[in-house]
């Protein structure tokens, strides 16, 4: 999987629709959480699913800074 720009923009736009964590932007979700997902059936389908998946690999990865630098970018 290789996140791609319009992906990369919409983890720091757009909001968790649900959860623990409704109304929180994706890029915020902590990892614990989308470690859940992963282990409990795996991610939504569709575009959210899509998303947190991103999110996860950042994330998982220690490469936040695409997130920083995506936030600064949009400013």
């Amino acid at each position: 999987m290789q996140p791609n720009s319009e992906i990369l923009k919409q983890v720091v736009t757009q909001k968790m629709p649900f959860g623990k964590y409704s109304g929180r932007l994706i890029a915020d979700l902590p990892v614990s959480y989308l470690e859940w997902f992963k282990r409990n059936g795996g991610f939504p389908k569709g575009k959210l699913g899509e998303l947190l998946e991103n999110v996860y690999v950042i994330k998982l990865n220690g490469l936040e800074e695409i997130i920083d630098r995506l936030r600064k970018d949009l400013k």
